[in-house]
């Protein structure tokens, strides 16, 4: 798949025969140098500089061919020593070895194409298409505000928790390219993709990487169904959670009597989740929980009880955890006297991180034993053997760069790693249990391999509102761009997360949420940081009424999200898809970021604007189009101006979709 051929004063490689690298001394296609870094980190919100002190170009190139590989010796000009080297394989691999001089630094230019579009880079929240932007790939909190045009990102800068357009709690060193081909960069390091220049993509790694993998193929479908399988594919979707709507409340006791609620409504309830099983601690920021992972008896009484009897009605229980420990909880002395907590640099002693107005210890996941007692103990014995099925599987973004590892690697480039370490100890715990497709954990942060562990993304903690950069439009734009690096399953908190400054939800908020999460892999309700000063979707009759109409509309739908996920385990395709995916040929679905496919056969387009009681839906070339609610009929190539009342969101379906009479059904509702 990739070939090495000589140009008279250089040499190009070629992927699946598109051009993605091309070298001439006037134009190296790569730099070497040495960086110094400043990490700051504030609450999982990270201050990245770089003082570089070299960057030089490796303009001389000399090639030796040996048997199915050629080695390529990079110096600054012919007859200096070798800066660098890369073997370049016929399988799509290109290997880095770093020459003599000390290099910390690795800039690489790819060949791009005027018209080219890009997507990818782990999950990003207000780009689908990367063409024209930076993106720095460092997991971290995505920030209280991520458009610095805004106020409130102004005001949560001034403590340090704002953010901008390329923060993101899952980034990943791949991307794919319109020119249908894809480039992985194994490397845990900090890096970033520029997509600015219009002649070539220049890559930073702040290291020299292990390989670049290519991926090239005739299709889009082929090359996610390769990258799917190259990350491995993530365990099955439970049945049972088709049944309904995971139902978030977190008041103590209190919580099963406002699920009666929910019942009573008619809404079709698969589980009830509630995050505070292990109690509450009250901050400035919120309600949160108390970091110490196992039932507290206080808040709820009962508990396994109760677990027991919500099982004969046909709905699960699901918790939370993290893989830190309060120093005021019993587990952590445990961790601590057993050496199962990260260190400080500077002594024998457990690093503490402020998580705001509480501080906690590391459970160091390079040492096995840690990893081992935490799947064990933690999830196996405290949640899962008590009766969880599920949790939220929280904070694999914040490990501090400056914490001493047992594994002796350092923090910065173990930062990226960890919520692939992480999420491994979730599965591990879950298969301990013989429960792999039944347990379900659901993370927010991911990197590189996180897709072979963790059953269910979800999208972070959106606003709760429609703004642009942070509300609910982001969801859509972060299944897309991780879905097509082999996540397949994705979901969100209905009516967002974030509430701070003022900023509440409405009653349409939650209406066009609900409407849109009936149309992807999961349906789970959230209270959000600020429950008591935000509308709940049980506190008002039309809410409630709506939501429990569009449960039913999920639940409905469960034999089409079934074949969905046959096909998820079968050729690694997300559930919700680029409309480019099944319409390659039709260049106006390239950067559409704001509707999506629901498979191949559904064509989704949420109203994520206040106010809008229409919207233009385009429709693809190749198909014809039936809108789901009045059975018209439309050709593709077209845009379409769609009403939207609430409870009737923008949907449509192929005309000779296979499940068109189940689709059918759903005007009745």
């Amino acid at each position: 798949m990739l070939e090495y051929r000589v140009l008279a004063n250089g040499f190009v490689l070629l992927a699946g025969g598109r051009e993605v690298l091309r070298h001439t001394p006037e134009a190296p296609c790569v730099f070497v140098g040495v960086g110094e870094a400043e990490v700051r980190m504030a609450r999982g919100n990270f201050a990245i500089s770089d003082y570089v002190t070299e960057r030089v170009a490796l303009r001389a190139a000399v090639a030796e061919k040996k048997g199915d590989r050629v080695r390529i010796s990079f110096s600054i000009e012919a007859g200096t020593p070798e800066r660098l080297a890369i073997e370049v394989l016929s399988n799509g691999r290109v290997l880095f070895q770093a020459g003599g001089a000390p290099i910390n630094r690795l800039w690489l230019r790819l060949v791009a194409d005027a018209g080219e579009n890009v997507w990818g880079a782990g999950e990003q929240m207000s780009y689908f298409d990367l063409r024209g932007r930076h993106f720095p790939l460092w997991t971290s909190e995505p920030g209280v505000g991520r458009d610095k045009s805004t106020q409130i990102t102004w005001m949560a800068d001034q403590v340090g928790a704002g953010g901008d357009y390329f923060h993101t709690n899952y980034p990943q060193p791949t991307f794919v390219s319109s020119r249908r081909y894809a480039a992985h960069f194994e490397t845990t390091a900090y890096a970033a993709f520029d997509f600015r220049h219009e002649a070539f993509h220049e890559i930073e790694v702040w290291e020299v990487p292990e390989r670049i993998e290519f991926y090239a193929a005739d299709t889009f479908v082929e090359i996610v169904s390769a990258l799917s399988e190259r990350f491995g594919r993530q365990p099955p979707l439970p049945d049972w959670v088709l049944d309904g709507a995971i139902i978030g409340l977190k008041q103590g006791d209190e919580s099963f009597k406002r699920l009666e609620a929910f019942t009573n409504s008619g809404a079709a309830i698969s589980g009830l989740w509630c995050e505070d099983w292990v109690g509450l601690r009250i901050t400035s920021f919120g309600k949160r929980l108390f970091w110490n992972w196992k039932w507290n008896a206080q808040r709820y009484p009962g508990l396994d009880r109760k677990i027991v009897e919500l099982a004969e009605r046909g709905i699960r229980f699901l918790g939370y955890v993290n893989p830190y420990l309060c120093i005021d909880g019993d587990l952590y002395p445990v961790a601590r006297d057993a050496g199962y907590l990260a260190l400080r640099q500077d002594a024998d002693e457990p690093y503490i991180v402020d998580f705001g107005e509480f501080d906690c210890g590391v459970v160091d996941f390079t040492n096995p034993a840690a990893a081992d007692w935490f799947a064990e103990h933690v999830i196996g014995r405290e949640m899962l053997d008590f009766g969880l099925s599920g949790w939220m599987a929280d904070f694999g973004e914040y490990l501090p760069t400056d914490v001493r590892l047992a594994n002796g690697v350092d923090g910065m480039l173990m930062h990226n790693a960890w919520p692939t370490l992480w999420a491994k100890v979730n599965a591990d715990a879950v298969a301990s249990r013989g429960k792999t497709g039944d347990a379900l954990f659901f993370m927010r942060a991911g990197y590189t391999g996180v897709q072979r562990y963790c059953p269910l993304l979800w999208a972070g903690d959106q606003s709760v509102d429609f703004s642009r950069h942070d509300g609910i439009g982001t969801v859509i734009v972060a299944a897309l761009s991780s879905g097509l690096l082999g996540n397949a399953y994705h979901h969100s908190d209905i009516g967002g997360y974030t509430s701070l400054f003022g900023n509440v939800r409405t009653a349409e908020l939650l209406m066009r949420w609900s409407e849109m999460a009936a149309f992807t892999a999961v349906m789970r309700s959230h209270e959000g940081n600020r429950p008591d000063e935000n509308l709940q979707l049980d506190q008002d009759p039309e809410v409630l009424a709506h939501f429990a109409r569009m449960t039913k509309v999920y639940r409905h739908l469960a034999p089409y999200i079934r074949r969905l996920r046959d096909e998820a385990a079968g050729q690694g395709l997300p559930l919700q898809r680029p409309l480019f995916l099944h319409h390659e040929d039709d260049p106006a679905t390239y950067a559409e970021q704001t509707q999506y496919l629901f498979g191949r056969d559904l064509l989704v387009a949420p109203v994520i604007e206040e106010g809008r009681k229409a919207r233009a839906v385009y429709l693809p070339t190749g198909a014809d189009w039936v809108h789901l609610w009045s059975g018209q009929l439309f050709a593709g190539g077209q845009h379409v101006e769609t009403p939207a009342p609430l409870g009737k969101p923008p949907v449509f379906y192929r005309g000779d979709a296979p499940d068109a009479a189940l689709f059918r059904d759903l005007r009745t509702f």
